[in-house]
């Protein structure tokens, strides 16, 4: 890995020199199961759901969906977009007898544009999070979103999971990069990252922090103009950064702390193909109920998606 694309790693004082960044009363980085001393908070979500089609990876994404209900202790929803009828009705019977979910699991069924019909399911019952597959094609290396992937992450009020490569034997999600801005609602979606990387026995969580040359330089007006505070050196980004780690409290996954300094965004995109993450958690706030639009140094994923993604809201 380049050091020059990355940045300087910082490594907590505690654990092996030149191992993981591991928060205090976690000593052992290759300790994989739960341990309640280590859960920092209860199951944050009651309520998946996932937004089904009949296509060939249609029980791949429902047996990811089942992962994930499985992780949180949730009850399953299912989302179709057309008409109830004799043959969606044996589909849906099949697909959960072989993945042995519950028969009577709720299945919505709502007509139109299809991803303002999931966003209206989705509202109107109240759901935690939404599974869906993610692709629309790839290009060269660069996989893209699909439309309705991209509407979920823009437009939905709950947390989003879109997986790249669903699997009918969900592999365990070993590498998790998490996107921090050292906000409270960032710190809540550390604690939530932090159980359920926990529960998928992950060897490594990478949380960084963007810094593009765009957000040095606004910064460094606001400053200025008294409207907010001096633009940090190198060495103070990262102390931050160690602080809002160790702010989490303790766990028993190792845990690297990164700035990813760059001209864009995309610096962070190939950080983590770099270190071939299996999900990707961005933190997005919602102020007064409105859903906020990304920040710029993250906008990239609306098009471009390097792996797995968790949007938390």
């Amino acid at each position: 890995m380049k050091s020059g694309l990355v940045g300087r790693a910082r490594r907590a004082r505690r654990g092996r020199p030149g191992g993981p960044f591991l928060p205090p009363g976690c000593r052992n980085p290759q300790k994989v199961e739960i341990d309640s001393r280590c859960m920092t908070v209860p199951s944050p979500y009651r309520t998946v759901a996932v937004a089904s089609t009949f296509s060939p990876r249609f029980k791949h994404v429902l047996a990811e969906a089942k992962r994930i209900r499985d992780r949180f202790s949730a009850d399953l929803h299912l989302i179709y977009v057309g008409d109830r009828n004799e043959e969606t009705s044996k589909k849906f019977n099949d697909a959960l007898a072989q993945l042995q979910l519950p028969a009577d699991s709720p299945i919505h069924y709502e007509n139109g544009d299809p991803a303002q019909a999931i966003l209206r399911v989705l509202d109107r019952h109240k759901i935690d999070v939404v599974v869906a597959g993610a692709l629309e094609k790839e290009v060269v290396l660069h996989p893209f979103l699909g439309n309705v992937a991209r509407r979920l992450v823009r437009d939905a009020a709950c947390a989003v999971m879109l997986f790249t490569h669903p699997d009918m034997k969900p592999k365990p999600l070993r590498r998790i990069v998490f996107v921090a801005d050292h906000s409270e609602h960032a710190l809540h979606a550390l604690k939530k990252t932090l159980g359920f990387a926990t529960s998928e026995s992950c060897e490594r969580l990478y949380v960084i922090r963007i810094i593009t040359a765009f957000d040095k330089a606004r910064a460094s007006i606001r400053a200025d103009a008294g409207e907010g505070e001096k633009s940090r050196t190198k060495d103070e980004d990262e102390d931050a950064l160690e602080r809002f780690v160790l702010s989490a409290g303790a766990t028993e996954v190792p845990i690297e702390a990164r700035c990813i300094r760059g001209n864009t965004g995309l610096a962070a995109s190939d950080f983590v193909q770099s270190v071939k993450a299996d999900l990707l958690v961005v933190p997005m706030q919602k102020n007064d109920g409105a859903i906020q639009p990304l920040p710029s140094n993250i906008a990239w994923i609306t098009d471009v998606i390097p792996c797995n993604l968790w949007v938390i809201r």
